[in-house]
């Protein structure tokens, strides 16, 4: 049996003694989140994807929104206090995050951000998000993720 790695999303749950179940499939570049919330067996409203844009003053923020979803960056820029928003270029995922694209999570980054959760989330009893790993997912309580990632819930989509 092939033992599980341990990505830094876990070691930060351990560390605050946070339950969370991880999940982990065969990723393929063309799957869009829709298809992994399939691949978890769960509605694609409990499963979240995470953003990063740059605002206009040059900070950054972070969006974590339903796979389904797309992130409205006038609603993003309210949210933020910014004027304007703009995704960052794929390139600066990973120097800026520690993260690649497709293994985003708001847990662990190199930095804390800004972080803004869709409005449905508080209301979730479980909320899965990538586990900082191309092919691997946590599942955990939607307030835990909330409390960890330190996210304001708002209207983003």
């Amino acid at each position: 049996m092939k033992k599980e790695e341990k990505t830094n999303v876990m070691r930060v749950l351990e560390g605050k003694k946070t339950p969370y179940i991880s999940h982990s499939y065969e990723p393929d570049a063309s799957m869009s989140g829709e298809e992994i919330a399939q691949i978890l067996g769960e509605e694609a409203g409990k499963v979240f994807k995470t953003l990063v844009t740059r605002g206009k003053s040059g900070a950054y923020y972070v969006f974590v929104i339903p796979v389904k979803e797309e992130l409205d960056l006038k609603k993003a820029a309210k949210a933020s206090g910014e004027k304007a928003v703009s995704m960052i270029r794929q390139k600066e995922l990973l120097p800026l995050t520690g993260y690649v694209h497709g293994g985003c999570s708001p847990i662990g980054m190199k930095k804390h951000f800004p972080t803004f959760i869709h409005e449905t989330a508080p209301a979730l009893e479980k909320i899965f998000v990538s586990a900082g790993k191309v092919g691997y997912q946590i599942e955990l309580d939607a307030k835990d993720l909330i409390s960890i990632a330190q996210c304001t819930a708002a209207d983003l989509c």
